[in-house]
């Protein structure tokens, strides 16, 4: 019988899992608002900048990271790639249970959110909605790339590049009072 995950040793619940991911990101909060606050002193006040480089960070990187955490058939089950445009989603719609629709849809809006959100006000070359979609949709084809190289037991969908960029451009939209011009 397997030792529960919160008593096993090394590494894994630590680095591997959602919570040792979601422990992180608290741990790092403060170390963020550190450097966001050691920036602003020495710009005299500037504070705008380093603050989205280090929203923009610490909301996406998270995300990305448990996107990236291995299946149990990691290495063994084969590689699944789907690429015909909202399949997927049609299939989660129709015969998954609306926790299961909330989750996968809400989160593959949610993984580059923050890109979306914080990087045209740090960036000027980055305030345009196109250009913000355009990212988020390279960002992930290179993350649904990594999981089918990386062999992660995970299915590498179109759908997610879809919803992660559209994400990130509703995201974009929603700052755009905000954006530097």
């Amino acid at each position: 019988m397997q030792r529960p995950l919160h008593r096993r040793a090394g590494w894994q619940p630590w680095l591997g899992t959602v919570n040792g991911v979601v422990f992180w990101s608290l741990v790092a909060l403060p170390l963020s608002a550190a450097l966001v606050w050691l920036s602003a002193r020495r710009k005299a006040g500037a504070w705008r900048g380093p603050a989205a480089v280090v929203a923009m960070v610490h909301g996406t990187v998270p995300w990305v990271w448990m996107i990236m955490l291995p299946g149990p058939g990691a290495g063994t089950a084969p590689r699944r790639v789907s690429l015909l445009p909202l399949h997927d989603l049609w299939a989660i719609l129709t015969h998954g249970t609306p926790v299961t629709a909330v989750v996968q849809i809400g989160g593959n809006l949610l993984v580059f959110a923050a890109l979306g959100y914080f990087a045209p006000i740090r960036f000027r070359a980055l305030a345009s909605v196109w250009r913000v979609l355009a990212l988020g949709a390279a960002c992930s084809v290179l993350v649904e790339t990594a999981q089918y190289v990386l062999w992660l037991d995970r299915v590498s969908s179109v759908d997610d590049v879809l919803l992660n960029a559209a994400g990130a451009g509703l995201a974009a939209l929603a700052s755009r009072r905000r954006w530097n011009r």
